[in-house]
């Protein structure tokens, strides 16, 4: 895709169209067309990195609901087990984007209403990983391969 960074994660194949000056991608999972805004074009790789980790695409929940303070607000991706329960939950930005204690600390509001025991996140240049329990979030090198 034209003038969109090569990212730190395994070559996708995504099925676009242009729409006017715009590009689109389908998401299968949603089955709906989606704008490829550079945000989009990370989460687009991280979703196809999730998949190639073994995780099937019907556990992969993107715009998860998250209320804080009666605000509606949407974790980007979260993964969730066999039960429904989150596992994972991922906070892309676009490549241009800093990752940074603002990004950390939004992952982590959320995740206090998700409560899933792992955080990443990426701008698809960087990754980043924690480990939560008991309301704090610890960094590690990455996710084990036990986490699905």
């Amino acid at each position: 895709m034209g003038g969109l960074p090569k990212l730190n994660f395994p070559a996708v194949r995504l099925r676009a169209r242009r729409v006017g000056v715009g590009v689109e991608v389908w998401d299968a999972v949603r089955g709906m067309w989606l704008v490829l805004t550079p945000e989009e074009w990370v989460r687009r790789h991280l979703i196809g990195w999730i998949e190639g980790r073994g995780i099937a695409p019907q556990r992969i929940v993107q715009e998860w609901p998250v209320r804080l303070n009666g605000q509606p607000q949407r974790a980007d991706v979260v993964v969730v087990d066999r039960q429904g329960r989150p596992l994972l939950l991922a906070e892309c930005k676009a490549a241009s984007v800093r990752i940074d204690g603002t990004v950390l600390d939004q992952a982590v509001r959320y995740n206090s209403v998700v409560g899933a025991p792992w955080l990443m996140l990426t701008n698809g240049l960087t990754h980043y990983f924690y480990t939560c329990a008991e309301g704090a979030c610890k960094p590690v090198r990455e996710l084990p391969a036990s986490f699905v």
